[in-house]
């Protein structure tokens, strides 16, 4: 059998390491050729790459600061070059910072608005002039657009309500050009920066309908299913893939 993504080309923003990677790694096995940016994390790209190449999947790795719009756009552009195209858009670099609203640092508020929002529309705008009818954007958020578990959440939280918004407006705009524009929005997923241990992870497996924690494959293959042909009746989704934590 064809693999569902054989011919299509993909590039994944903020992938070196936890879900990013994981959605490249299932992007490749789908049979889409794909271009991942990352920051300073240069051995977990390397290591990524030759995962991939070593499955015999096509792969680039580009560093890339997803707070810099000119190295955004570098991105995009570079794979275009290399890839000879693109067909996927798939927004998962994101940041958080954990503080009460008072003692807020006003640069790391600056620093989550220019990667989670800013960086995402930058790639996006890039991105749109090169996909054709069946463009597919994916954009990575979170539950806590529409939930916060605790406090020190509130500047994260208002960045991925934004991401959801944009969704919805990039949708409508791009629908009549059968471009679909989504955005997946993970509960509790066992990363570096949400580890399933400990009295935070247990307290928000108390509220969880399934009682447990997802894994970065579970997100990458909602990721794949929106990015291929079965999915092109939706648009302007904001799917909560979350354990059942906001039933």
């Amino acid at each position: 059998m064809t693999a569902p993504l054989t011919g299509r080309r993909a590039l994944v923003t903020g992938a070196s390491r936890g879900i990013g990677a994981e959605i490249v790694r299932r992007l490749a096995a789908d049979g889409a050729q794909v271009a991942f940016t990352y920051g300073a994390s240069v051995p977990e790209a390397e290591k990524l790459v030759e995962e991939v190449r070593g499955d015999g999947g096509t792969v680039v790795a580009i560093q890339a600061d997803s707070g810099d719009a000119e190295q955004v756009n570098r991105a995009v552009d570079e794979t275009v070059s290399q890839l000879g195209g693109l067909d996927i858009l798939v927004n998962n670099a994101g940041v958080g910072y954990v503080s009460d609203i008072e003692s807020f640092p006003l640069e790391e508020f600056d620093r989550l608005v220019a990667i989670n929002v800013r960086g995402m529309f930058v790639a996006i705008q890039r991105t749109v002039p090169h996909l054709g009818e069946t463009g597919r954007i994916i954009n990575i958020g979170s539950i806590n657009a529409d939930r916060v578990p605790g406090p020190g959440l509130s500047v994260y939280a208002m960045t991925k309500a934004a991401v959801a918004g944009l969704t919805r407006g990039v949708a409508r705009d791009l629908g009549p050009r059968g471009i679909t524009v989504n955005n997946i929005q993970p509960g509790p997923t066992a990363t570096d920066m949400n580890p399933p241990v400990g009295e935070f992870a247990d307290s928000l497996r108390e509220v969880m309908a399934l009682g447990k924690y997802g894994q970065p494959r579970d997100i990458a293959s909602v990721v794949s299913f929106l990015a291929g042909p079965d999915a092109w009746y939706i648009t302007g989704a904001n799917w909560n893939v979350d354990g059942g934590f906001t039933v």
